[in-house]
Order: structure tokens, then sequence, then C-alpha cells
């Protein structure tokens, strides 16, 4: 039986980049789609609609982070959907082609490992220095890790396992739940292959 994956984007006010993403997801493997977004002023939420993404619309009285709309989108794809493995994506990054099927095998045949994470590529390194310094910063080593990015498949069960992200910190969310997890005997793995 092949474990089933399910989707969680993120964003808010993404536009043009929340459509590539969403589009990415759809060519990359059939599974469920959750946008969650935190208070978009422009038409993103009608955009993921349109695209058959389920959207998650956060409370605005309670302060967005990165860490409050994975959770919530993490919470969706387990109480609607059921999958084994969830795949997080920043609302303006787009999935690598054959990433879904590298990152799930890893995962089928190693029951001790967590979360994967694979190369992530700036679009346009070239356009200055800072985006060369990010597109420079995101080639971490290859093999066990201690902490991944946002961009991340992760065993279902063991992200909830530990509560997930911790919603009150507002940058370094990733790290900290990696830690948890590796408090668990569970790994964390970057894979020598493109993610987003």
């Amino acid at each position: 039986m092949t474990s089933r994956v399910g989707f969680v984007a993120i964003g808010r006010n993404e536009g043009e980049r929340l459509v590539a993403c969403l589009k990415s997801l759809g060519a990359a493997a059939k599974g469920p789609i959750v946008y969650v977004d935190s208070g978009s002023t422009d038409d993103s939420v009608a955009r993921a609609v349109d695209l058959g993404a389920d959207v998650v619309r956060l409370d605005m009285s309670v302060p967005f982070t990165a860490a409050r709309a994975r959770n919530a989108g993490a919470a969706r794809q387990r109480d609607t959907f059921g999958v084994d493995y969830i795949q997080f994506i920043d609302g303006d990054c787009a999935l690598a082609g054959g990433w879904i099927e590298t990152a799930r095998a890893v995962l089928d045949a190693n029951s001790d490992v967590a979360a994967v994470c694979g190369r992530r590529r700036e679009i346009r390194p070239d356009a200055s220095v800072y985006n060369r310094l990010c597109d420079i910063e995101w080639d971490t080593p290859i093999g066990d890790a201690q902490a991944c990015g946002g961009d991340v498949m992760m065993r279902a069960d063991a992200f909830f396992a530990v509560g997930g992200y911790r919603a009150s910190l507002i940058a370094g969310e990733e790290p900290e739940l990696c830690l948890r997890l590796r408090e668990k005997g569970l790994k964390i793995v970057r894979l020598d292959a493109d993610m987003t």
C-alpha cells in the first residue's frame, strides 16, 4: 500500500507565487492540498479555492506565526484526510518534480526517520547578493541533520506525538520541533535531491 501524502501550504498575500506553489503541488502527486491563509487582503483565498485547495483561514484576533499556520494545516490534514505524511511548503515556493516520490520512499523504508528535507533553491540566485546568500545558505549538508526548514515532509504520527510546532514562536520553530523529535529518538534527514 502506498503511504498517503497530504500537502500544507501557508501564506499571506502571495498572489501569483501562491498560484505557482499550488499548481506545483497538484502536479507533484495526488493528495489533499490544504492552504492556510494568515489574513490575506489580496485574492489569495479565492485563487486557492479555484485551484481546489481546502482553505483554512486563521482567526485574525490571534497573532499570526508560521508555526500556528502549519499546525492548523496539519490538524486539517489529520482530521479530514488522515494522511500518513505531510509535505509542508511556504506559499512562495514551488515543489520540485520527483520530490514526493523520493521523500516518501525514504520515510516508507525508515520508521526511525520523522522528517526529510531536500535542496531548497532560490529561483533567481543572481538577482541580488541577498538572493545568492539565501541560495548558498539553503545548500545544507546531506545526511542526518539537526533540523530542517519550513519546507519538509514529516511523518504525521511523529509530528502530532510531540505536539507539532510551538505556535508561540515567531521564528526558529523548525529547529525547536526537530529537537523534540530527536529527543524521542527520531531522525531528521537531508536528502541529496531538489525539494523546492
